[in-house]
This record gives structure tokens, C-alpha cells and sequence, in this order.
């Protein structure tokens, strides 16, 4: 088998552990691959999701690539974002307060309706924004125009 598509997202991190932590808690991530790049000497991880409360079940095929960096220069900003869908409001509500208690809430939950739903922005340990949502039917509507 061979990949074909978008497979993944690289960022530049400056501290590759707080990455991990942030992505885990916020975006049910996990590593899935961790390397010292040989040419670079730079940690690498991947981070895939996972289904709800299963360990080793993906939701899809694709990864966040975290790559350590002294500086980022260039961040995802709000409307340049990492969208993350959550099994419920009231799971997305609880990580927005966990957010807004770890002082990384950038924007209060909303409901624009359909097809963008209810959703909010975070903030990373480098500055990238990370998009909680739910009610977007992104998948399904990959889906029904396969």
C-alpha cells in the first residue's frame, strides 16, 4: 500500500514534550512515531488521533509532525488552524474551561450553525492555533461525495 493524499502537517516546536502534552489533552493525539533526525539532529514525533477511548484505533490516516526548533518563526494563527472535531458540546465545553484555566483559550466557544457548528480556538506552547469543534460534518460530507 502505498500513501496518496494529505497524510500530515509539520510544525516547528521549540520545546517537543509541552507539544505533546498540549496536543494529548486538547486533541486526543498520541505519538506514534519519535526519532532523532539524523541529517538535522532535531527530535521528530508523530502524532496521530485516536477513537475516542480506544488506544490503538485512528480516526484517519494522518499526523501532526512535530519537529524541535530553537525559535518559530511562522505560526498557524486564528484563521490558519488545526481543526480537531470532539465526540460531544459538553466534552468540548470541558476542555475550553481546561483551556481557559491553563490560560490558552483564544476564542469562547460559538455556534455559527450549520455547516461550522460549534467551535473555539486554543493556542499552543509555540503560538499555532488549534480549532475544537462540534457539528461539523466534515467527514460526512467527505464521505457522501466519494
Amino acid at each position: 500500500m502505498i500513501d496518496v493524499g494529505l497524510t500530515h502537517i509539520a510544525l516547528p516546536v521549540t520545546d517537543i514534550e509541552q507539544s505533546i502534552k498540549f496536543y494529548s489533552a486538547y486533541a486526543g493525539m498520541q505519538v506514534i512515531h519519535r526519532r532523532i533526525d539524523a541529517e538535522a539532529d532535531v527530535a521528530v514525533v508523530w502524532l496521530s488521533d485516536s477513537c475516542g477511548n480506544c488506544k490503538t484505533a485512528r480516526t484517519r490516516p494522518f499526523v501532526i509532525v512535530l519537529i524541535q526548533t530553537s525559535a518559530v518563526h511562522s505560526v498557524l494563527s486564528p484563521i490558519a488552524h488545526l481543526g480537531v472535531g470532539c465526540q460531544s458540546r459538553e466534552s468540548m465545553d470541558a476542555l475550553c474551561e481546561k483551556a481557559k484555566r491553563e490560560g490558552v483559550l483564544l476564542q469562547e466557544p460559538k455556534d455559527s450553525g450549520y455547516p461550522i457548528g460549534y467551535w473555539a480556538f486554543l493556542q499552543d506552547p509555540d503560538g499555532h492555533t488549534l480549532e475544537l469543534s462540534y457539528g461539523q460534518e466534515i467527514g460526512l460530507t467527505v464521505e457522501q461525495t466519494s
